[in-house]
């Protein structure tokens, strides 16, 4: 009853199942037990958006801003013989940033063919383009792409991550595992997500 793990997964669950009412319920649960976290506020924001609940989605933001909760900057890195490499969205302040983003299009570009016939369900339609570009430069992908230049096959790609991977990311890492043909082992802020010819250990419930 007050483990919020338990309760996290449970919140991403009602994401996966669209129900909105129980997430209220879950969300409310996992605020009480932990109120400075941002998870929570995260995950019933994507579910109003997922619903197309856009004026709830804005009254999170809202109670966020009036409780002083900050959502934590995603951070992720790769341990190579040449050290630990590390980056956040949108970084590129590493000195092979330009090798690094070459990689990651044409890692997306595969990715975007695999998914031609069907993508019903794997992205919000409210998510903007430059929103989804964003998406794109997520720090476990800048990570992956970072991995995928330097390790031969077939080495799996090992990235940690501070937060929980998102529902964007995780879906390409699937999918980059399938068209890489490269196992993918992520350790989130949850648990560790090993994608292999496109699926992942936990089942998409993390």
């Amino acid at each position: 009853h007050d483990e919020p793990v338990i309760w996290r997964s449970l919140l991403a669950s009602c994401r996966i199942h669209r129900d909105m009412e129980r997430g209220q319920l879950v969300a409310d649960r996992i605020m009480e037990l932990q109120p400075s976290s941002s998870a929570s506020y995260v995950n019933l924001y994507n579910i109003y958006l997922d619903a197309g609940e856009l004026s709830l989605a804005s009254k999170i933001r809202d109670v966020m801003k009036e409780r002083g909760v900050k959502k934590e900057p995603g951070l992720s890195w790769i341990e190579l013989r040449s050290g630990v490499h590390s980056f956040v969205a949108g970084d590129k302040s590493h000195p092979e940033s330009n090798t690094i983003y070459s990689k990651l299009a044409e890692m997306l570009s595969k990715i975007d063919k695999l998914t031609a016939t069907d993508t019903s369900g794997t992205k919000s339609d409210d998510i903007t383009r430059n929103e989804q570009s964003w998406m794109n430069w997520h720090s476990e992908k800048l990570a992956v792409a970072l991995g995928l230049i330097h390790l031969p096959q077939p080495a799996p790609i090992r990235v940690m991550k501070n937060l929980r991977v998102c529902r964007d990311c995780h879906l390409a890492m699937k999918l980059i595992s399938k068209s890489e043909n490269r196992e993918i082992i992520l350790r989130d802020a949850i648990r560790f997500h090993h994608f292999r010819d496109g699926s992942c250990s936990c089942a998409d419930y993390w």
